[in-house]
């Protein structure tokens, strides 16, 4: 099993980051990523998971950040209403279980 670099680990503080597997736990990493990372946490998550991988955790994931999405939406070049945090119906519900 490849580790994380020792940089990431910033990223991580809620888990034991070194018991995290890249290969089990690639969509909590990207994710994690996505909306926390600095650029040399993207350029490391560019070099090592590939543009569909990353694709699908943006369009699938849905603990983006709104702000985050738009964001990446428009890096990957994809069209927003392919994004489920992005998704009208979806921000409703999200803000009805989270009212703040």
């Amino acid at each position: 099993m490849r580790r994380m670099p020792q940089f990431l680990e910033r990223y991580f503080w809620d888990v034991d980051f070194y018991s995290l597997n890249l290969k089990k736990d690639t969509y909590f990493i990207i994710e994690r990523i996505l909306e926390e990372g600095d650029i040399k946490a993207i350029k490391w998550m560019l070099r090592t998971f590939s543009p569909k991988t990353i694709k699908k955790v943006l369009q699938t994931s849905k603990k983006l950040s709104k702000k985050s999405a738009n964001f990446w939406a428009i890096i990957f070049d994809l069209p927003k209403n392919k994004i489920l945090c992005l998704k009208k119906s979806f921000q409703k519900t999200h803000r009805i279980a989270w009212p703040y």
